[in-house]
């Protein structure tokens, strides 16, 4: 199913794909992509999820600009424009979803130029979705 409460898809999915303009940056676990996201997208959804605890704090991740057009998404990755971490090769090469641990897989350049390995072939995305 498609949400967009964290808080609640946690307790509610085994497995959780993040999306950006209709294209997926990481999958996993929900035990995985909760304590070891990766993804910079991931990572300031989830520091948006409120802390239940009274007074307890946690550091947001605010991200700068807009929302591009998903009618004229970016070149590269199409999250590039808003993420801290850009590269020269980010606003021109997509990056592909890539194994990084067992069942977690992330697409961002952070992590594909050290997984060349493990990238996800078009053949194994069909096998693996049916």
């Amino acid at each position: 199913f498609i949400a967009h409460d964290l808080s609640v898809v946690q307790y509610m999915s085994d497995r959780i794909a993040v999306m950006y303009l209709g294209k997926i940056v990481e999958t996993g676990t929900s035990d995985e992509l909760y304590n070891n996201h990766l993804h910079p997208y991931t990572q300031a959804l989830l520091s948006a999820v409120p802390v239940p605890v009274v007074g307890q704090k946690k550091q947001r991740i605010v991200l700068p600009g807009d929302i591009p057009s998903p009618l004229r998404p970016p070149s590269g990755c199409r999250f590039h424009p808003r993420c801290e971490h850009c590269m020269e090769k980010c606003r021109t090469s997509e990056p592909p979803l890539v194994w990084v641990d067992g069942e977690h897989e992330v697409a961002c350049h952070l992590y594909a130029s050290a997984e060349e390995t493990n990238v996800r072939s078009e053949k194994d995305k069909c096998v693996a979705s049916v």
